[in-house]
């Protein structure tokens, strides 16, 4: 088999991914399956360092934080993240895959403070990374930190895995008519408001010069299929 176009990714997981048909929360077979997904990349060199969003775990709260200060309500969502990492890391490690929890906020005795060497050293090791609490900051969002993150890493591209196979002219759930796009570049992103990522990660990456792909993590071989370089998902590409 020919070796992995891309052997540093940023891997940006929605919360909501992690729900699979539940309300919200973690199913725990979905989380399993997304694991055995890593593992077969990680399993052929591929480096991988990760963000998770929050949203699932912040979904069971969301009626008492309505009207809340969006300040507070931000740091709620950040130790939302933090739960999810600390879940991925206990599936990953019974899977006999090494990870590590590095959190932006400072929370000593369930993940580690955020060091970027650190966290490259543990990248050239073999070893997963998942990076918790977003930015550490209010007003900024996850597909910020993975962005921010991806660069910091000196990742080659951002997967980002949400439950849809790519980007689409309109919501395909709602649209039998929408189209996938194979490819398109950051401005054309932003000009037509697809919503990739908020503009702020769509700037950082683009100013960066750093790939984005989208697609779904619940197609089997999928995250294989784009490391490969075979199509796979929608890319947001640097022009």
């Amino acid at each position: 088999m020919s070796a992995p176009v891309y052997k540093r990714i940023l891997l940006k997981l929605s919360g909501e991914a992690l729900m699979g048909d539940d309300s919200y929360g973690i199913n725990r077979t979905v989380i399993e399956r997304i694991v055995a997904e890593i593992a077969e990349v990680v399993a052929m060199g591929v480096q991988v360092a990760m963000v998770i969003g929050g949203g699932n775990i912040f979904r069971g709260v969301a009626p008492a934080a309505a009207g809340m200060d969006r300040a507070t309500a931000d740091y709620m969502g950040m130790l939302a993240t933090v739960m999810n990492s600390m879940a991925l890391q206990d599936a990953m490690n019974r899977a006999g895959l090494d990870c590590r929890v590095q959190s932006a906020l400072n929370l000593e005795q369930v993940a580690e403070p955020f060091i970027r060497g650190k966290a490259l050293r543990y990248l050239e090791e073999g070893k997963v990374v998942i990076f918790a609490a977003g930015i550490g900051s209010p007003f900024f969002t996850t597909d910020t930190a993975a962005a921010l993150r991806g660069v910091e890493m000196s990742a080659e591209v951002v997967i980002k895995a949400t439950k849809v196979d790519g980007i689409y002219t309109a919501d395909p759930k709602k649209d039998p008519h929408a189209v996938r796009y194979q490819s398109l570049s950051f401005d054309e992103a932003i000009s037509k408001n697809l919503q990739v990522m908020d503009a702020t990660a769509l700037t950082l990456c683009r100013d960066q010069k750093l790939p984005i792909i989208v697609f779904s993590i619940f197609k089997a071989g999928a995250l294989k299929r784009v490391v490969f370089g075979e199509g796979e998902g929608t890319l947001v590409r640097v022009e």
